[in-house]
């Protein structure tokens, strides 16, 4: 799949564990670790949102497309 999911990147670089980004967006940790292992089909915008105002970044920081 050309989309590629950064988040255990930045959630590394924030320092920040799973069940802490869970608790943080609101989100169950099975559909964040599906997220992150990048099973995911599709993201909600707010969900992304969330998840770009608890680890500070940008959602290009998270989300990267390689062909």
């Amino acid at each position: 799949m050309p989309i590629l999911v950064n988040l255990d990147v930045m959630m590394a670089k924030r320092k920040m564990s799973l069940n802490e980004l869970s608790e943080k967006v609101d989100l169950t940790l099975s559909n964040l670790s599906i997220l992150k292992t990048g099973k995911a089909k599709a993201v909600r915008f707010s969900t992304l949102e969330a998840i770009c105002r608890v680890l500070d970044c940008q959602p290009g920081d998270i989300l990267e497309y390689k062909e």
